[in-house]
């Protein structure tokens, strides 16, 4: 990769530009709100930009070899002044328009961090309410994926795993949970999850992991975003329980063999899947 490679106009089949010649990649950072869909940061474009004196996100042309998220966030670097701080990845949408792609990486925060022009590229940095954001005069593009984007900022995803039966338990289970911590790191693409969650259309989401063992499980090492919950009681029970208890706030899909646990699992509110389609997701790139 080289520094400021893909710096460059692409045009499309109507005739018009878009900048970035292996596509381009914004960040969308959520402030989450406790009683409110909370804020994101919004960026005012300078006039002398292409579509300027409009809000959007920041964001730029993606390098030969780099990936939308590191795009992303090399972009905000460049662009906003002030310190980013710890950030969990959410998902990424893709408008993809044939010849050229734009990513938006959607991240979220537990602060509003005081952010300001980092560059000439923009002229105001502002926190504003997620439900307010479809009445500013948004750069076109953005105008176009800010429905998906809106619905996709209340949608968590949790992927709760029932990893009692792992046979033979002491290997098994060490591999299953490396399998579910990478995917949770490298994201599941929509294309592979169950026709039925109805959820905002992303290329790839981020799921928060609960890996649930029995109790004489061996030990395993931390994973972001990974949670190990030993079974207090029987196993199904702690698998429901852990289940419930994210189902009204996130959409949670779980992962287990067990048949009769997964009527259960519907009963609940959530979206029970076999271990295989754990596999299946593992092994998709999904157009990463």
């Amino acid at each position: 990769m080289l520094k400021g490679d893909g710096d460059g106009w692409v045009v499309l089949a109507d005739g018009s530009r878009r900048w970035g010649r292996y596509g381009a990649a914004g960040l969308l950072l959520h402030a989450v709100g406790t009683t409110d869909p909370g804020h994101v940061l919004m960026q005012y474009r300078s006039g002398w930009t292409h579509q300027g004196n409009t809000w959007g996100l920041p964001g730029g042309a993606r390098n030969s070899g780099e990936t939308s998220i590191t795009a992303a966030l090399r972009e905000f670097g460049e662009e906003v002044a002030g310190d980013l701080g710890p950030v969990d990845l959410e998902g990424v949408h893709r408008q993809d328009l044939g010849v050229w792609v734009f990513d938006t990486v959607l991240a979220s925060t537990r602060e509003r961090r005081p952010f300001f022009p980092g560059n000439h590229e923009s002229t105001i940095m502002r926190w504003v309410p997620v439900a307010e954001v479809a009445d500013l005069p948004l750069l076109p593009a953005l105008g176009v994926t800010w429905p998906d984007l809106y619905h996709a900022l209340s949608q968590p995803f949790v992927l709760v795993v029932d990893a009692t039966n792992a046979s033979p338990p002491r290997d098994a289970i060490g591999t299953l949970h490396d399998e579910v911590a990478e995917l949770v790191r490298v994201g599941v693409p929509d294309d592979v999850l169950p026709p039925d969650l109805g959820l905002a259309p992303l290329h790839r989401r981020f799921p928060t992991a609960l890996f649930v063992v029995d109790a004489s499980a061996p030990a395993l090492e931390p994973a972001p975003g990974t949670q190990v919950v030993r079974t207090a009681g029987p196993a199904g029970t702690t698998v429901l329980e852990v289940a419930r208890s994210h189902a009204d706030a996130a959409c949670t899909v779980v992962v287990t063999d067990d048949s009769a646990l997964r009527l259960h699992c519907v009963a609940a509110g959530t979206h029970p899947v076999p271990l295989s389609w754990l596999h299946r997701a593992s092994r998709s790139d999904g157009g990463r």
